[in-house]
This record gives structure tokens, C-alpha cells and sequence, in this order.
């Protein structure tokens, strides 16, 4: 852990945010780059019509393509140089690339290196990389750890019953599966739907109109060029656009991890208060404090820390899809400035992530204490036996119940008291006494299956 780092993703949480390192850092962005570079040079050696650029063998594209596949640090060092020698880090890519060629025998390709593209072409398109492939590959995953552990929650409590609260005030029984039933079938959807979207990208040099290319080549069809070499990179083409790749679809991502993160805050805050209310136990680590003051205390810190640097996620992420799409006339700088903090954004989303498992995995589900807490409000009841009595044709059943309940501190012998008063027939009395607050589930345990 770094003692000197600005941010805490870098410092204290380091750990924790490291595989996005692969994805977010300056280095990663010169590879991302470089691919792109790459990709496009080996895209024109086989483009029809594209004559001045000599076709290359599969070991020289071997050759080509390795340059970003093993890609060091020293690498990175060397373009960084060229960086600060021309303050430009996307013209630094295309020296360092020329650079490689001359290295590897093929000065005679040097040219085509980023032939007719202004840096937005291949800016937007390593972004677009870079943004799908943390998602799939670090994101979503340590999303679906989550929504495991709410699965294995669900039908390993499908049948524990527990007091329900609306409006913070006893309400109908559920199970407590039932429950992490409803968050994991939120969180699958809203992982599916962040999952889903495909991110755009554009090539169609300085202004949006492929004007370089069609005044040196005039006979190339550019835009299938550009519609071929986008789908190659597994991103959606978009040609109508000025110099910047307008950043829709990473907005739509945006708000779409925003809306994900909004329901692990919830889980995160309802963890908490069931942690409160004793309703779940927290494993205890030897060693680990928690408080200064107070040994006793076990805090729910993981849920707590993961709701924080959610929070801090969303308020990025809501920049993100509101700044982005807007550039000044054909384009302005300040998306590249806000572009380069989208990994302090995903860092603290994985933070988040990872932070909900662990809490997920140092808790236990106190079924005594919950059923305890059940018993201990039959007026949880009236529902169900003003429901029964509308069924049985007891006039204004539900003013009786309340008459009876609210604001009172009922009792089981109170409520059956009330029930042999009833004129109704013995069976439907048999039907109401039977009634019990562990049992007045409903269909929980089968809702807790479904997920």
C-alpha cells in the first residue's frame, strides 16, 4: 500500500482495485492505443484498392500484433518519452509504432501508420476496448459473485420466516430468503442490462467526412472500410458524427451501472439495519478492531464501506453521462480530461462490489431472534382474518380489525378472545385460529426459488 498516493484507490485500496489496472492506467491506454494502430494498419495491408500499402505475410502480422500483445513497461516508458518530448500521446503511439516497424523489417509500412486519421479515431475506439473489456471482464463478474451469494442466501432461507416492515412499522411476515430473493433478481436484470449495451465507435478522420481518405483514395469504399473495421473490433459503427465519437452508448453504460449501484445501496442499507436489529450476526475477525473505545463492537464496515464508494461511483458516473455527449461544434478538449477519470469511477464500483461480498460472506441469519421478533407482533394477523372474514360475508371486516389492532399492543390470546366473538361458523373460526405469524408467509419460500 502506497503512503503517498492522492487517491485511496491507489493507496489504502489498492488491493482491492488492482485488475483494473490492466484496463484504466496510462500504460494500458498507450496499448489500447497501439492495438488500434496496429488493427487499422493490418486492416489497410488487406483492404481492395488500397495499392500503396504492401500486403504483409502472417508472420509479419504475428510480428505487428505482438507489439501490443506483450506490451511492457519498458514499452509504455519508451512511448511516455515521446509523449513528453512532443505533447502529444497519441502521436507518440504512432512515432513509437514507426520506430517498431524500422526494429522489425518493415520500414516499407511506415507510412500507412495511422494514414488519414485524426487521434479522435483511434482515441475513441481504444476507449470503447478499454470500457467493454473491464466491464466483462472485471466488472460484471465481481457483479454476479454478488448475485450468487443472494441466490445461496434465498434458498437457504427460503422458508425462514421473519417480520416484515413498511414504512418502518411491523407489517405482513415474509421469509428472509424471500427477501435477498427480490435483490438478486434487481441485480441480474441490471446486470444484463449494463451488460448488454453495446459500445459505438467511429472512424471518419478529422471532421466526420472521410475527407483525407477520399483525396488520397478516392477509389476505396470508405465506408464499408469503417463499417468493416469497427464490427472487426466487435464494436457498433457509427458514421454520422463530427471529429469525436459522440459517447452515447457510453452515457447509456453509465447510467446503467448508476441504476445497478442504486440497488447495492439498498442492499447495502438494508444489510445494515437487519445487522442493527440483530437479525443477522457478523462473523468476527481475530485481531480486527472495532472501535477505539468500544471492544466490543463488530460494525458492518464492508456494507458501509461499499455503500460510500458506490455513492462516490454514481456521482461520477452521472458526470460522465451528462458531460460527454456534449462537445462544442465539431469538438472541444474537455472530454478527454473527464474520459481519463472513468477508471477512479469503475475502481470505486469494484471496491463497492467486492466489499458487498465480503460482507456477504461474514454473515449468518439468526433465525431464533427473527422468529422471537415475529411472535412478538400477532396484530401482523389482522390482515389475513379481516381477508378471510370478506370471504366468509362478515360485514366491514377490516373497520373490526382495526378497531381491534391499531395502536394497541395485541396478543395472540387477545386476538383469539376477539375471533370466538365473531358470528361466523366454526370453521371459518378454526380457520382463523390456526392462523400464525411464522406461518402467514404466503408463497415467500416459493419467491425465494425462483431466482
Amino acid at each position: 500500500m502506497s503512503l503517498t498516493a492522492l487517491s485511496p484507490l491507489d493507496g489504502r485500496y489498492r488491493a482491492d482495485v488492482a485488475d483494473l489496472e490492466a484496463y484504466f492506467s496510462e500504460a494500458a491506454l498507450f496499448r489500447y492505443r497501439l492495438r488500434v494502430e496496429v488493427e487499422y494498419l493490418l486492416f489497410l495491408t488487406r483492404a481492395r484498392d488500397v495499392d500503396f500499402v504492401p500486403k504483409l505475410d502472417p508472420r509479419a502480422a504475428a510480428a505487428l500484433r505482438n507489439l501490443y500483445r506483450s506490451f511492457s513497461a519498458d514499452d509504455a516508458e519508451a512511448i511516455a518519452a515521446w509523449d513528453r518530448k512532443v505533447n502529444h500521446d497519441v502521436k507518440a503511439v504512432e512515432y513509437w509504432l514507426r520506430e517498431r516497424l524500422d526494429a522489425l523489417g518493415l520500414g516499407a509500412w511506415k507510412e500507412a501508420v495511422h494514414f488519414a486519421l485524426t487521434s479522435e479515431d483511434i482515441n475513441n475506439l481504444a476507449y470503447a476496448l478499454m470500457i467493454r473489456e473491464a466491464r466483462d471482464l472485471t466488472l460484471m463478474p465481481a457483479v454476479g459473485e454478488i448475485i450468487v451469494a443472494l441466490r445461496d442466501l434465498a434458498f437457504a432461507e427460503a422458508e425462514t420466516p421473519m417480520l416484515a416492515r413498511t414504512h418502518g412499522q411491523p407489517a405482513t411476515p415474509t421469509t428472509f430468503g424471500k427477501e435477498m430473493a427480490v435483490f438478486a433478481a434487481r441485480l441480474q436484470r441490471a446486470h444484463e442490462q449494463a451488460s448488454g449495451i453495446r459500445l459505438t465507435g467511429k472512424l471518419n478522420g478529422a471532421t466526420g467526412t472521410f475527407a483525407a481518405h477520399v483525396a488520397a483514395l478516392p477509389q476505396v469504399d470508405w465506408i464499408a472500410f469503417s463499417r468493416g473495421f469497427i464490427r472487426f473490433l466487435d464494436l457498433e459503427p457509427v458514421l454520422l458524427t463530427t471529429q469525436i465519437e459522440p459517447h452515447d452508448t457510453l452515457a447509456e453504460l453509465c447510467d446503467a451501472l448508476r441504476r445497478l449501484n442504486t440497488v447495492v445501496i439498498d442492499l447495502c442499507q438494508d444489510m445494515w439495519r437487519y445487522i442493527s436489529d440483530g437479525s443477522l450476526v457478523q462473523i468476527a475477525r481475530p485481531g480486527e478492531v472495532g472501535s477505539s473505545t468500544m471492544p466490543h463492537k463488530v460494525n458492518p464496515i464492508d456494507f458501509e464501506n461499499a455503500e460510500g464508494n458506490l455513492g462516490l461511483a454514481n456521482a461520477l458516473l452521472e458526470h460522465f453521462s451528462r458531460k460527454l455527449p456534449v462537445s462544442r461544434l465539431q469538438r472541444d478538449l474537455t472530454d478527454s480530461t473527464v474520459l481519463r477519470n472513468l477508471g477512479v469511477a469503475f475502481g470505486h464500483c469494484l471496491l463497492g462490489y467486492r466489499r458487498v461480498s465480503k460482507g456477504l460472506g461474514k454473515i449468518a441469519v439468526d433465525r431464533e431472534r427473527l422468529l422471537d421478533d415475529l411472535r412478538h407482533h400477532p396484530e401482523v394477523l389482522a390482515e389475513a382474518v379481516q381477508t378471510i372474514l370478506r370471504r366468509a360475508g362478515y360485514p366491514e371486516p377490516y373497520e373490526a380489525l382495526k378497531r381491534l389492532t391499531r395502536g394497541r399492543a395485541l396478543t395472540m390470546e387477545m386476538l383469539h378472545a376477539f375471533i370466538d366473538e365473531l358470528d361466523v361458523s366454526p370453521t371459518v373460526k378454526e380457520e382463523l385460529r390456526a392462523l400464525t405469524p411464522e406461518t402467514y408467509t404466503g408463497l415467500a419460500d416459493r419467491l425465494a426459488r425462483m431466482v
